[in-house]
């Protein structure tokens, strides 16, 4: 893809699925990437398995922690020189019922780490080296951000906000900094594994594509949306989901 050759990106929560995902393709387009996730250990892990210290860094903490974000930025661009490129890929959801039962400190907590951390990424990067060298950002939101979600209505509720203000920041930052989305459908990664182990070939058949997401599927979308063959979009979250949109279905 255009333009992606010699860059920097920082991608959240990518020591393993989606995240990991993205790294490994932004680094097969010679993307050099900085990659965080709360647990040291399965950082390191990434770090070898995208080519290790020559192409990744590894900075663990947490998304929601202003000191961490910080730390990021600064050693990357301490290690590689420039931060072109921001993927907030991180999320959580630890519940699972109806809104009118959810505990309210965890649907804070929800909002918090999907949501409000998101925009923290972008204005980390922003006043760091975006704001004058320009680039691209990638929110990760999800269909059920789409659509009700039953029993993830507080999941959906955040990334519906996450695609609002990814529209809201497209227009805020533009032409210098591009930013969109990508809200996936279930994909195989151990954050969804309740919603298919088990019963795969089921929830698959609900998929025009007539199987569910792998990682793979959402990187090559991201690497794109980052790229230079994407520069007259802005403020666009691409539905990715083998179709299940169109059945009705989320």
């Amino acid at each position: 893809m255009r333009g992606l050759q010699g860059k920097v990106a920082i991608v959240t929560g990518a020591s393993r699925g989606i995240g990991l995902g993205i790294a490994q393709r932004l680094v097969e387009e010679g993307v050099r990437v900085c990659v965080t996730a709360r647990k040291p250990e399965a950082l390191a892990e990434a770090v070898q398995t995208l080519g290790g210290p020559e192409w990744a860094l590894g900075v663990a903490g947490s998304a929601g922690d202003a000191a961490h974000r910080a730390d990021a930025v600064a050693r990357t661009l301490e290690t590689f020189g420039s931060v072109d490129l921001l993927v907030n890929n991180t999320g959580i959801n630890p519940v699972y019922g109806p809104l009118v039962e959810i505990d309210l400190d965890a649907a804070r907590k929800i909002v918090d780490t999907n949501t409000i951390a998101a925009l923290a990424w972008v204005q980390e990067a922003h006043r760091a080296w975006m704001g004058e060298h320009g680039g691209a950002v990638v929110n990760v939101s999800s269909v059920a951000g789409v659509k009700p979600a039953p029993g993830i209505a507080l999941y959906g509720a955040s990334k519906a906000m996450l695609t609002s203000i990814t529209e809201s920041l497209a227009v805020e930052l533009g032409p210098k900094i591009r930013v969109n989305g990508v809200a996936p459908a279930v994909v195989k990664t151990k954050f969804a594994s309740a919603l298919y182990e088990g019963r795969e070939e089921q929830v698959a058949a609900a998929y025009p594509a007539k199987r569910l997401g792998v990682p793979e599927d959402i990187a090559g979308v991201v690497a794109f949306l980052l790229s230079a063959d994407a520069d007259w979009l802005t403020g666009q979250t691409l539905v990715v989901d083998g179709g299940l949109t169109l059945t009705g279905g989320v």
